[in-house]
Parts: structure tokens; sequence; C-alpha cells
């Protein structure tokens, strides 16, 4: 797979390595504000360019763009706007949308068009992958969950007698540093920089994600994953779980 974005210089360097490497099947046009004419107009050109490679677009929120999208040759829809553990766009823009209620609101504008959705952001623990299947996402993005491990980017830092890795997102201060020099004059970072524990392998993380799937799947009588959004059904409530011992 590989990932671009849409800039005036992307499309060229993204029909470089696609050439380049053959074996590549899936290509990603990944930004952060997905509601543009410009973005619709890149992802109809990619499609063009690589008739027979899944191609995934996003981020968005709504049906609609879902739909758009869709219909300009995408074949699946990144959906999340600030839901990250590391992303500040809703503190810093305003600008957002409930994930949950984007997951079922995109799947249910993808699935009438054929099309799939990545729930992109949000969770926090297994149960929170559960719910995003649940409402309908083909697919589930962690990031946060996976920070830390051994597998991810970054070096191990030993601080106050602990092993620590850092986590930031890609609109923090420390990625436009890495990345395109610095913070331009006219942007805000909309991302955050965190320490997080070391947690060794990523192996075991995976395990406890994978066993609470299927204990979900087995609560509510879903024989598969697939199976898992008509299975479910969502009620608000004020407290997920016992917080004594916490």
């Amino acid at each position: 797979a590989v990932s671009s974005g849409s800039g005036l210089t992307d499309f060229e360097k993204l029909i470089s390595i696609v050439e380049a490497i053959p074996l590549i099947k899936y290509i990603c046009l990944d930004v952060a504000n997905g509601y543009s004419e410009h973005f619709v107009e890149f992802v109809k050109a990619v499609h063009i360019r690589f008739p027979k490679h899944t191609l995934m677009a996003g981020n968005v929120v709504t049906g609609e763009m879902v739909e758009e999208l869709l219909l300009s040759g995408a074949d699946i829809i990144k959906v999340g706007i600030g839901p990250g553990s590391v992303c500040t766009t809703r503190i810093k823009t305003g600008v957002g949308y409930p994930q949950l209620s984007a997951v079922i609101e995109c799947a249910d504008s993808a699935h009438g068009l054929q099309g799939h959705i990545i729930s992109d952001g949000g969770c926090s623990c297994p149960g929170d992958v559960a719910k995003a299947f649940g409402a309908g996402a083909d697919f589930v993005m962690l990031g946060g969950m996976f920070a830390g491990h051994d597998q991810c980017a970054g070096d191990i830092i030993e601080k106050n007698g602990k092993k620590v890795k850092l986590f930031y997102g890609m609109s923090s201060d420390t990625a436009m540093k890495k990345h395109a020099g610095g913070v331009a004059d006219y942007r805000a970072s909309e991302g955050k920089t965190v320490e997080v524990p070391y947690r060794g392998d990523v192996e075991n993380t995976v395990r406890d994600i994978l066993g609470g799937l299927r204990s979900a799947c087995t609560y509510v009588g879903a024989a598969k994953l697939k199976e898992l959004s008509r299975r479910t059904t969502f009620i608000r409530v004020t407290q997920q779980h016992n917080t004594t011992f916490s």
C-alpha cells in the first residue's frame, strides 16, 4: 500500500512509486479535510490513472461526502475528523463530528453504493473497536492503542527510571518540524505530542483486541464480524463501566 496527499507534486510522486513497485495494490489518499473540490478532482484523477487499484480516500464525516467520493472513484472512505487521541482539531477549530454517529451515517451511505468505510480514530479500548464494527464500519484504524510498542516508530526514552516513547499527531508541531520545516505562519498546530509508556511487543495488545471482538460477537449472537452491525442496538448511557476500583 502507498499513502499520498493531494498537493501539486503528490500526483507525480504517486505515479513514480506505484510504477516502481508493481506489487502495490492499495492507494490511500489521506488528507485532514476531504471537503474540497480539489480533493474530489484528485480522487477522480488517481482513479482514472490506476483503475485496477483499491483506492481509499478521506477524511470525511457525512454521508453526502461519502457518496461524492465513492462516485468519484474511491472504493473505501476514511471517516473521522477530530476523534484521535493526539488530535486537537476540535479544540483549535471547533470542527468535528461524534465518531459513532459519523460511522453509523457514513456506513449507511457507503453500503448503499457498494462501498466501504474505515472508522479512523476515537478508540481507546477493545470495546470501542467492537462498537465501531457494530456501527457499520468495514475496517477500524487504531493509533493511540498501538502507541508505545516495539513496532511503532520512535526511540525508547528513559525518563525518571521509566521507559517511554514519543507519540504525536501528524498536524502537531513535532510532525511539522520533522516533515515540513515547521508550522507555517498562517496555520495552527492541530495535534499534540505525548509520552507513552513503553509497552513491548504489540502481539499481546492485538490478542486483547481480537479477544474482545470475539466475545462481543458471542454476546450479540453474531457468527462473524460482518454480522455485528446487524445484531447490535445502541443506547445512550451515563456510565460505561463500574469505576469503584479504577
